[in-house]
């Protein structure tokens, strides 16, 4: 296969599936009485221009960044899960651990530096959410549970054991009002003055750049390191794995790990960075379930899930200027769920793009060799 238009067919996928989801989104819209084009106009003008001046506006494009942040994160658990093999559905309550954590050790240290509490929270936060994913990766190495039956349970554990934390085991000096803790302090926050200064007072803070950083550090891992190998290996065959000498178990646990670990840097983010509090949830978090689609849209590739996040992040912004033009908010929900759709199917747009892209001469080979007798090698002899 040329490496060329493989490389074309997996750019244009993902986009053709946005396309499409645009399309279809607006032929709902016009199906029910409303204007597409007028409805996306005023989407895109809510997301990226002030409505007085029509100019630019800093702080909408601030926000843009503030909700990929947690996004890209849980992207990227998801990724490297998904390349062991396994769906990890637990992102929201792995995030949900990350967020409470980060919130409590940033509460509890009120005096220390900022290059101190930090730090700290990051880390606790993160582990927080490794060591709620370790339980179903253990689950599936061991005992062969399915990751998705346990992980989806464990959101509703993760999200009450959450809400109780904060309810009656947080001290009472962390609590503002019941269910709702203190706002973590300058010196916890992961917003800055100079963050704050040139996106008009937004809420843009470091965990984008944390998001882009783990990017890079997730593609280094994943193509040039033997763990990253073993990872993709054991998740295209682990018994081949087995009997090369990997351990599936080991990479299985370890790989889980890692979602988790990202998943709770989510939290971390989503919890120092956009709220700086921790407040009691009726729900698993959004950012969970979003960030599946995410990594599903880039094809769990950093550049794709960067992307991928920014749109989003536009997507749900923009959704509630559709109701200037009386057009229901939860229709930008639809477009996504259509662009969803249309990447859960993409082996349709790939086989079409095949078509166009000299895919007549592959198509001849392929069947070439599904009529081939089964037990004949390619000098017709029997193997």
């Amino acid at each position: 296969m040329n490496n060329r238009s493989e490389t074309i067919r997996n750019i244009m996928v993902p986009i053709i599936a946005v396309l499409l989801g645009f399309i279809l989104g607006g032929v709902i819209m016009a199906a029910f009485g409303y204007d597409p084009v007028n409805g996306y106009r005023q989407m895109f003008s809510t997301v990226f221009l002030n409505p007085q001046t029509k100019q630019i506006n800093p702080r909408n494009i601030g926000e843009i960044f503030v909700t990929a942040g947690p996004l890209i994160f849980t992207a990227l658990g998801f990724s490297v899960a998904n390349s062991a093999g396994f769906f990890n559905i637990g992102l929201s309550g792995q995030a949900l651990c990350g967020w409470v954590a980060s919130i409590w050790v940033a509460l509890s240290m009120p005096n220390a530096p900022k290059a101190v509490v930090v730090p700290a929270a990051l880390i606790v936060g993160a582990l927080a959410g490794a060591a709620a994913a370790a339980v179903p990766g253990i689950l599936r190495a061991f005992f062969g549970t399915s990751e998705v039956i346990v992980t989806i349970m464990m959101n509703y554990i993760l999200l009450y054991t959450a809400n109780h934390i904060v309810t009656h085991v947080m001290s009472k000096d962390l609590i503002s009002n019941t269910g709702v803790s203190n706002r973590v302090g300058a010196n916890g926050t992961l917003q800055t003055e100079f963050l704050r200064s040139i996106s008009n007072n937004s809420r843009l803070n470091i965990g984008i750049f944390l998001a882009v950083a783990f990017l890079v550090l997730v593609w280094f891992l994943m193509k040039k390191t033997t763990l990253g190998y073993e990872i993709r290996a054991v998740g295209l065959n682990p018994d081949a794995s087995e009997y090369a000498g990997m351990s599936s178990k080991r990479t299985i646990i370890v790989s889980m790990i890692i979602s988790g670990f990202l998943a709770g840097l989510g939290g971390v983010v989503y919890g120092l960075g956009t709220f700086q509090n921790y407040f009691t949830q009726g729900a698993s978090l959004s950012i969970g379930f979003d960030g599946m689609a995410v990594s599903l849209l880039g094809s769990g590739s950093s550049v794709g899930i960067l992307l991928s996040a920014l749109l989003f992040s536009i997507l749900k912004l923009g959704g509630p200027g559709m109701q200037m033009v009386n057009i229901p908010s939860e229709l930008v929900d639809v477009d996504i769920a259509i662009i969803i759709f249309f990447v859960g199917i993409s082996f349709v747009i790939r086989f079409l793009l095949a078509k166009i892209f000299g895919g007549k001469k592959e198509v001849a080979v392929v069947e070439d060799v599904e009529s081939k007798p089964a037990d004949q090698d390619e000098e017709g002899g029997t193997l």
